[in-house]
C-alpha cells in the first residue's frame, strides 16, 4: 500500500513569495515602475510571518487528528 505525502503548503507559499519578489524586481528593473529595495524586508517579514502562523495552525490541527495508521 503506498502512502501519499502531505503537501507542504507553507513551503509552497514561501516559495511563491520569493519568486514573486524576484519577478517584481525584474519588472521594476526593465520598466519605469519603481519598487524600492526598502520594501523587501517588510514584505518578507509579513509574508513569512503569515506562513509561520499558517504552519503552526496546521501542525496543531494535525496533532489533534489521528493519522491513517492509528489503531482504533
Amino acid at each position: 500500500m503506498s502512502r501519499l505525502k502531505k503537501t507542504d503548503w507553507a513551503s509552497f507559499v514561501a516559495g511563491l513569495l520569493f519568486v514573486s519578489l524576484g519577478v517584481v524586481f525584474v519588472i521594476s528593473g526593465s520598466t519605469n515602475w519603481s519598487f524600492g529595495a526598502i520594501w523587501i524586508l517588510p514584505v518578507l517579514a509579513i509574508g513569512l510571518g503569515i506562513v509561520a502562523i499558517a504552519r503552526a495552525l496546521v501542525r496543531a490541527r494535525d496533532r489533534r487528528e489521528p493519522g491513517p495508521d492509528a489503531e482504533t
